[in-house]
């Protein structure tokens, strides 16, 4: 918890810095009790940035193996992540995939905020894709609250497959919390349809993207 907080008490200065954010709508995120934050997905440090300038910590999943790299390299990522909360995962696989909505579910049982990229990777292409349930299921098992995120610019600091992120600006809108319900008995599979279809759009009012229609493919760098 020491290392957490120095670590963020570092990173939070030097990410003004490095990306000199504007932030609107800060106030729509409850300073106490579960909350997620579901986020479009332009660039890997989209997870990074967004819990630099929220006003409460917010966890984020993390593949395992950015944990386990050897050398200075790996020791400034493992503190890095330390310092934004994120919660080391394994990743591939459906079992994978159910045991990250638990991690994740137990974050929000702890009253903690977390972070979730609907869309399940990075856009290529700058469209904001489809959305993958898992942040409804999150929702209406935990009754945590949704706000909306979007994140721009994020994708001309750090593009996909840049190896550094590089100097520049970056916006992020947090919109109105949404409140789901959960289905009645039979109608599961289409309520989480429902409720992550609202919650993208109300991501897309957010972030002015053209929606593609369709699921983004997953590769398996994520």
């Amino acid at each position: 918890m020491l290392l957490q907080t120095g670590a963020r008490l570092v990173l939070a200065p030097l990410g003004r810095m490095a990306f000199r954010p504007v932030v609107e709508g800060r106030h729509h995120v409850p300073r106490h009790g579960p909350v997620i934050l579901a986020a479009n997905h332009l660039s890997f440090i989209d997870s990074v940035v967004i819990p630099l300038v929220a006003p409460r910590p917010v966890s984020f999943l993390a593949k395992a193996e950015y944990f386990r790299r050897p050398g200075p390299r790996g020791w400034l990522t493992r503190t890095c992540l330390t310092g934004i909360d994120a919660i080391p995962v394994e990743r591939g696989g459906h079992r994978s995939a159910q045991d990250s909505l638990r991690v994740a579910l137990d974050v929000l049982a702890a009253g903690r905020a977390f972070g979730i990229h609907p869309e399940g990777s990075r856009s290529r292409d700058g469209r904001l894709y489809r959305g993958r349930t898992g942040v409804a299921w999150l929702a209406l098992a935990s009754g945590a609250p949704v706000v909306p995120v979007a994140v721009l610019g994020t994708d001309r600091i750090q593009p996909v497959g840049a190896r550094l992120p590089r100097p520049g600006r970056v916006i992020v809108r947090f919109g109105t919390p949404l409140h789901f319900t959960p289905p009645v008995t039979g109608s599961g599979g289409r309520a989480r349809r429902a409720v992550t279809d609202e919650i993208m759009t109300a991501v897309q009012a957010l972030s002015g993207q053209e929606p593609a229609g369709c699921y983004l493919d997953l590769p398996s760098e994520g």
